[in-house]
């Protein structure tokens, strides 16, 4: 009788379980700092799940120039300490004070658990710089045009980032100025600002300043519309016909008519939607009116009255 181990061909090579190399990672100067960050590989280049734990040689070292040869970097390096990191992204700090005013190359390679190392990152070439002065006194003021922020800082340029309740900061503005007005702010929600400086460097790179103290804001509509303008009115067979320049505000809601009849003192007459156009039925042959207009929002605020403007009813 025959037997068989149930398996024909030749026999597999072991796995070499060796972990993938790290192909995106980033470094910034962020303020005296500079932040590194990368997404750990889960399975190794055989698609295999990477023994655990990992260890991460991450180095820093002096840019020598376009003649760049990888193990003579590593030799010189500053190797960074790193905790053990169990997620998908790893983020590490690293004091930047050594390097100021050079170029760094930031790269990092893996060892799994089974003694396994991967090959060198990608590189990246990071000028240090004095760290950018973080912006201070940081403030929110409502205007009819929006959240306007102000700040204190020595730079001429820098970045605005913002947040509405339950959501995550995000860079809204990157002005030239050390004030910037939020014009899409919405009337009745929260939202808190951070503000930093930017240093442009060479090769599109940047260096950035630490996060301004936050500061939060409701914007709520205590504002007027404008004073409407261009009113004309003129006599019609069996009216006077008003016209005026539309308003341009997005939360007009309408316009108001006053009257006044002869020297007698102005009195609401009509309440309208948003439509500049209105006609004066209730009027007597031989007398004078007077009209003045107002814009009202929906939170009901009412714009300065117009100009009157006088018309006889033949």
């Amino acid at each position: 009788m025959l037997t068989s181990c149930g398996y024909i061909g030749d026999p597999l090579p072991p796995l070499a379980n060796v972990p993938p190399r790290v192909e995106d990672l980033a470094a910034l100067q962020r303020g005296s700092v500079i932040i590194s960050h990368l997404t750990i590989p889960q399975l190794t280049t055989e698609g295999k799940p990477i023994p655990r734990p990992l260890t991460f040689d991450l180095r820093v070292g002096a840019y020598a120039g376009e003649h760049f040869d990888e193990n003579e970097w590593a030799s010189h390096a500053r190797h960074i300490v790193t905790p053990e990191i169990t997620g998908p992204i790893a983020t590490y700090e690293i004091p930047a004070q050594e390097w100021i005013g050079k170029e760094v190359i930031v790269g990092v390679r893996i060892t799994a658990a089974n003694g396994k190392t991967s090959g060198w990152s990608n590189f990246v070439i990071l000028p240090v710089v004095p760290a950018p002065a973080m912006p201070e006194a940081l403030s929110s003021t409502l205007t009819a045009q929006g959240v306007r922020l102000a700040w204190r800082a020595a730079g001429k340029s820098f970045r605005v980032l913002r947040k509405s309740e339950g959501g995550e900061f995000a860079v809204v503005a990157t002005p030239e100025t050390p004030e910037w007005t939020d014009t899409t702010a919405e009337y009745g929600k929260r939202y808190s600002y951070l503000v930093q400086t930017l240093v442009h460097l060479e090769n599109n790179k940047e260096a950035e300043s630490d996060l301004s103290a936050e500061v939060s804001v409701t914007p709520v509509d205590k504002f007027a519309p404008a004073t409407p303008a261009g009113v004309h009115a003129d006599s019609a067979p069996a009216s006077i016909e008003l016209s005026w320049d539309r308003n341009v505000e997005p939360d007009l809601a309408g316009y108001r008519v006053y009257r006044a009849t002869g020297g007698g003192s102005f009195e609401k007459v009509a309440d309208l939607a948003a439509i500049p156009t209105w006609s004066d039925h209730a009027v007597e042959s031989g007398k004078t009116y007077r009209y003045a207009l107002t814009a009202f929002d929906r939170a009901g605020n009412e714009s300065p009255r117009s100009a009157p403007v006088e018309v006889k009813f033949p």
